[in-house]
């Protein structure tokens, strides 16, 4: 076994050309330094200087050159892993994570902006989809508003009220009755996650909306909502960008429908990074619940 140690005092003694240069530049005695030599020369199993006559310096033997060779390449590769564990444990790397519409657009800017003002060498990938059947696989963490993969670990990062979206003047300033969208034509996204769960308690209420369109893109809802196609009863932070929208009437429902919950999901260890990025993210929810009930 090539002790590191070991390796580190025949480099020295080589560029020093000494002994004596080599103890002083590691801190050794020169007679420790020999000692080191001397085991890296038992556990390869040759002489690694020639000693010369004199205060002439040592000469590498064949062997020592080969030696110190592939041993700069091992103190180098040592090297280079110690800095990435390193960056690592000091939040640096590489963070996989899995989000949807949602979350994108408002919850992860604000996120993003402060890791990678903390860590700016840090490598953050994003993956965005919709299904009702998330995995975990190649990700760190996954941004979910249904049931997650099964055995991972969860995390609340907000809850988000819906609302009826309606074209401008449609329907009268104010709150809607659940009653008034039996039958009225409707734009909607897929029928899964959360869309299912509106769609299931709009019929326990016996309501049967007339659905018109179904797309998975936000703003195409509320591009066919303005445009009069029909209404809409969406998340508020799926469609917050639009509050402003004069093509558009928010409403709240009566009674109001199930809240919609977000989740951060993840199985076993977190690297610093990735705790970091959760962490960061759960403060971002905090606040997005916060502007979301009052309004802001």
């Amino acid at each position: 076994m090539w002790e590191p140690r070991h390796l580190a005092a025949l480099d020295a003694v080589a560029r020093t050309g000494t002994f004596g240069r080599a103890a002083v530049e590691l801190g050794y005695t020169q007679s420790s330094l020999s000692q080191q030599i001397a085991a890296l020369e038992r556990a390869v199993g040759g002489r690694l200087f020639d000693r010369l006559p004199g205060a002439r310096p040592p000469q590498l033997t064949p062997l020592g050159r080969l030696v110190l060779e592939e041993g700069r390449s091992l103190l180098a590769r040592q090297g280079s892993a110690t800095d990435a564990v390193d960056r690592y444990l000091a939040g640096g790397g590489r963070v996989d994570v899995g989000t949807f519409q949602t979350v994108t657009n408002a919850l992860l800017p604000d996120v993003v902006r402060r890791v990678r003002e903390e860590h700016p060498d840090a490598r953050i990938l994003l993956s965005e989809d919709e299904t009702d059947s998330p995995t975990l696989d190649g990700l760190d963490l996954l941004f979910f508003d249904g049931d997650g993969p099964a055995g991972a670990q969860r995390a609340e990062v907000f809850r988000d009220e819906h609302v009826l979206l309606t074209p401008v003047g449609l329907l009268a300033d104010g709150p809607v009755h659940l009653a008034e969208l039996h039958g009225r034509p409707m734009v909607a996204l897929p029928s899964l996650c959360d869309q299912a769960m509106v769609e299931h308690a709009l019929a326990a209420a016996a309501v049967v909306p007339d659905i018109v369109f179904r797309t998975a893109d936000n703003q195409g809802v509320t591009a066919m909502v303005r445009a009069g196609l029909g209404v809409a009863v969406m998340p508020l932070l799926a469609v917050a960008g639009q509050r402003d929208d004069p093509g558009l009437s928010f409403h709240a429902l009566l009674p109001a429908l199930p809240e919609r919950r977000v989740d951060v999901w993840w199985r076993g260890s977190l690297s610093p990074l990735a705790a970091r990025f959760r962490d960061i993210s759960l403060e971002g929810g905090v606040e997005l619940t916060r502007r979301g009930r009052s309004g802001g």
